[in-house]
């Protein structure tokens, strides 16, 4: 295995849509690819909003072992970009805050689904992923080896979201997506940005500290 260290981890962050794959209830046990939107979790693993009456969702309540790919190709040569695929389970969770505010901020749009009243959000579980990161550049891993560190708790991402967003030197036209312990995910001028650190991040004192750096950077810029 050969793989840049947390390359995987930033790919997860980097795109906003991806192909989920479902085993078909018809024809039964055949592959049923679709594109979705997702928002990484605290964990950087996929979190999808989806209709009950969608036929991926459908599959996954008669068989929650799925395939997640992710693509990051910016330049269109997707066989030259990186990719990353995800074997695991989805499962349904309830949309608590932390699910809930997470998401949205991610995909503001996605409110309007949630007024219906028939979505419902499902996090992937992950037995192993395949990233492949170009040429010699690839390999399998959990998804312990993906990210050994501590999460960033809800409470403390929320107030490092305040701070971002109360900082005297933060452009207007860039906002907080979400952060971890190696990187920072930024909306500017509405495109979806990924800040990585020099080093990570393991508490919230360094945490504050590099992403007030982060934002003084930007306003320099």
């Amino acid at each position: 295995m050969n793989i840049p260290a947390h390359a995987p981890l930033h790919l997860l962050h980097h795109a906003a849509v991806g192909t989920l794959a479902t085993h078909a209830r018809q024809p039964q046990g055949f592959p049923y690819p679709t594109v979705l939107p997702f928002a990484p979790d605290a964990r950087h693993l996929p979190t999808i909003l989806v209709s009950r009456l969608a036929e991926h969702t459908r599959n996954l309540h008669s068989d929650p072992r799925s395939g997640f790919l992710i693509v990051h190709a910016p330049d269109g040569d997707v066989l030259n970009g990186e990719r990353i695929t995800l074997v695991g389970t989805f499962a349904h969770v309830e949309p608590t805050p932390d699910v809930t505010q997470r998401y949205l901020r991610y995909h503001p749009d996605a409110e309007r689904y949630l007024v219906l009243g028939d979505f419902s959000f499902w996090v992937m579980s992950v037995e192993r992923m395949r990233y492949i990161g170009g040429f010699g550049a690839m390999g399998w891993l959990t998804a312990e080896e993906l990210d050994p560190l501590t999460a960033v708790s809800f409470e403390e991402e929320s107030a490092l979201i305040e701070m971002i967003e109360r900082h005297p030197r933060r452009p207007a036209h860039v906002r907080l997506l979400g952060v971890d312990r190696y990187g920072a995910d930024l909306a500017v001028s509405g495109n979806r940005n990924r800040v990585i650190f020099d080093a990570p991040a393991p508490d919230s004192e360094s945490l504050r500290a590099v992403l007030e750096d982060s934002i003084a950077r930007l306003d320099s810029a």
